[in-house]
């Protein structure tokens, strides 16, 4: 099965940990050179001098802000033209938990623009050189929520569905010019957001943080969270050549959680 990825450049946004810095290790780890995008310079810093690699790759960061949609158009711009990019990994904080009756009209307009608007804005700047190349990989990172919508993520599951949809009618343009376009869905994976997100279901249910996670945990067939390295993993695979003929797929990664086959 071939899934190296010597000479091959990556950009991986929210890359400055996380999911997204696990992607940029793995994707490292296979040959390719990675370009890391995130709003936190010090974090990004750290980051790139992670990753592993050999003399004949480069590993770069970029500070950009994806609320900023103006800021990641300029970003991407710069890359592209110094760099042909062949794989794009799509990835960033998720909205703010909230029932969606709460939900502000802004705070939709916000998460719609972070995610969507700037997805759009990175694809259009990469796709060319994709074309060119006849190899690309788009790959975004969503959420399990696209199967089954979670409760008391009303802004996320909304906005996570628009990506997907985004992502399969994009993947029907570019299939022919050898650019797929895949979604993988993370369940509970053991980072930052997941433990705020336990935090504020703890203190809306008055419940104590351990027993809360105990019982997040045994709703997953596989009883445990997962890594943010076996989502990397997926996301690895769905870069490589061994993928060519997977396009416009949402894969769950999230221990057997999502009830729908």
């Amino acid at each position: 099965m071939n899934i190296a990825l010597q000479d091959r450049n990556a950009v991986v946004c929210g890359s400055s940990g996380g999911i997204g810095l696990a992607v940029a290790m793995e994707l490292a780890t296979l040959g390719c050179n990675c370009f890391l995008l995130a709003r936190n310079e010090t974090d990004l810093k750290l980051a790139v001098n992670m990753l592993p690699g050999n003399a004949s790759q480069q590993h770069r960061y970029y500070v950009t802000d994806f609320f900023e949609p103006e800021q990641v158009k300029e970003t991407i711009r710069e890359i592209v033209s110094a760099y042909p990019i062949h794989i794009l990994v799509n990835n960033s904080g998720g909205p703010k938990s909230g029932p969606i009756t709460g939900a502000a009209p802004e705070d939709f307009e916000a998460a719609f623009r972070q995610h969507v608007v700037c997805n759009q804005i990175l694809s259009q700047a990469v796709l060319p050189g994709m074309q060119q190349a006849g190899y690309g990989r788009i790959i975004n990172i969503i959420s399990s929520s696209v199967k089954i919508p979670i409760p008391g993520l009303g802004v996320s599951n909304t906005i996570r569905g628009a990506v997907a949809a985004w992502a399969k009618t994009l993947s029907y343009e570019t299939g022919q010019y050898g650019i797929t376009v895949n979604n993988v869905l993370p369940g509970s994976t053991g980072t930052r957001r997941l433990e705020n997100l336990i935090k504020d279901i703890s203190r809306k249910n008055g419940v104590e943080f351990e027993a809360t996670k105990k019982s997040m945990m045994e709703a997953i067939p596989l009883k445990r969270f997962g890594l943010p390295e076996e989502i990397a993993s997926v996301v690895a695979f769905l870069a490589s050549p061994a993928a060519s003929y997977v396009n416009g797929a949402s894969i769950p990664v999230d221990g057997g959680r999502t009830g729908s086959i």
